[in-house]
């Protein structure tokens, strides 16, 4: 019976958003900082080592799952995702910082690469003619995991009445006080990892036993040459393995892509409520509400960037990605408005989740899909790098400074700066005057 590539997605997807709940990591920040005296640093390290070990564990996945195909690697690192949030939740509160580290960080890190670099490379395989759709649809999940769960959260009572409980005690904190989240409180956090981990661990493990590979005719074939001399990106004529494309300049110019688009957009998301918080002056209720809505853009940005690449090219795509944030992340710092705050954030989501929508697609089309798994778990360490860099920068300029503000130009000038990357970057064996660069002259010309 022939397989259905959109249900191959689908499964993917939904696994995907178990695996993106780690994007609403801030939701956590100041519980955990009241609950335990903890600092932005330390608190932040959580994420940031989970993001680390996400890059480690892509790689461990995609060489896996390029051997044995991605069903058991992807129900693997789901399931291991659940599990390291069931631990967290267990021993936390009597062990420390070091165990979150070690199970929500570590344990959990190698479960989300795992269990994301599977789904994508899969589905990109059976999109052979819409890849940056088939792509973006899949990695949206990821995006959508911290909205939904976001939302699953705040409207659950006790954990909202928790978060509030946080706020309070850290203003306490902030005028001299010693106060300590209660132990009731501190209770519901732990239970929130606990029973978490446990859905993510069925109901993704579940989905997750649906990915595969296509078959060798069970996927489209590539569009015909005549419909191809249209598309702005086309396929690699050569499927490079990791010995070859780790050598090219070009797979690390897209490493070095993906790595600045993910300091920029987890800097905000490692710390999103305070940030929002201290620029609008908001609630935590009203921080957490907002935040909950706008990491829809997280997810959307995936879908959208990914399929809008497929029309005007990989590269243009993250050109238009970088500039978009620059002047962004300049101007935010200054800005105290809760709507102009929030819209500029969403578009700072919008925008970091283009990044992993188009980058599949990126790597595929520069390097071939037969080693799909292991090249693209090479680019996602950039991922893990990033996720490091950004959040731990941001938490360290808060804990020295007293804000957040000072971090957000040092991004912009990044950004800027990045911006050469697409312009410079082209396929291996590709000349400069390539269908990129006749594109832009074209429309120079055009402009003209």
């Amino acid at each position: 019976m022939r397989t259905n590539r959109w249900a191959i997605a689908i499964a993917g997807t939904i696994a995907m958003i178990c695996l993106g709940t780690v994007y609403s990591w801030s939701l956590f920040t100041q519980p955990l900082i009241a609950a335990f005296g903890w600092s932005n640093t330390t608190t932040t390290w959580t994420f940031a080592l989970a993001i680390f070990f996400l890059g480690i564990g892509a790689i461990i996945g995609g060489r896996w799952q390029d051997r044995s195909g991605p069903r058991p690697v992807a129900i693997t690192g789901v399931v291991l995702w659940g599990v390291a949030n069931v631990l967290a939740g267990l021993g936390t509160a009597r062990l420390g910082a070091w165990w979150i580290y070690v199970t929500y960080g570590l344990l959990g890190g190698l479960g989300l690469g795992m269990g994301y670099v599977t789904p994508v490379a899969a589905v990109t395989k059976w999109f052979p003619d819409k890849r940056g759709l088939g792509s973006g649809m899949v990695v949206m999940g990821f995006g959508l995991g911290a909205f939904l769960y976001n939302n699953i959260l705040k409207s659950i009572a006790p954990f909202a009445a928790a978060a509030a409980e946080a706020g309070r005690v850290i203003a306490a904190r902030a005028q001299g006080g010693t106060a300590m989240l209660s132990d009731a409180a501190t209770g519901t956090i732990m239970s929130t990892f606990l029973w978490s981990g446990v859905v993510f661990a069925v109901v993704g493990g579940f989905c997750a036993s649906f990915v595969r590979n296509p078959g060798t005719a069970a996927a489209p074939a590539r569009p015909a040459a005549s419909a191809a001399a249209h598309a702005p990106a086309p396929a690699a004529l050569v499927d490079y393995p990791p010995s070859q494309a780790l050598r090219a300049p070009q797979f690390w110019a897209l490493w070095a892509m993906l790595f600045l688009n993910v300091t920029a957009g987890i800097l905000f998301i490692s710390n999103a409520v305070p940030i929002m918080r201290e620029l609008t002056g908001a609630a935590p209720a009203t921080a957490l509400a907002i935040y909950g809505f706008i990491a829809l853009f997280n997810g959307l940005g995936r879908f959208f960037w990914g399929a809008v690449s497929d029309r005007i090219g990989r590269n243009m795509a993250y050109l238009l990605i970088y500039g978009s944030q620059v002047l962004i992340f300049f101007f935010v710092g200054g800005l105290h408005a809760l709507w102009l705050v929030t819209a500029l954030f969403a578009i700072v989501l919008l925008d970091y989740g283009g990044g992993f929508g188009t980058m599949p697609s990126f790597t595929a089309d520069y390097f071939g899909t037969k080693y799909m798994g292991v090249n693209y778990g090479w680019i996602l360490t950039a991922w893990g790098v990033g996720g490091v860099v950004g959040p731990i920068f941001v938490a360290a300029v808060k804990d020295r400074t007293g804000t957040f503000a000072g971090a957000l130009p040092v991004i912009a000038v990044i950004l800027l700066a990045a911006m050469v990357l697409p312009l410079v970057t082209r396929k291996p064996g590709e000349k400069r005057e390539g269908p990129f660069y006749r594109g832009l002259l074209r429309r120079a010309r055009v402009g003209a």
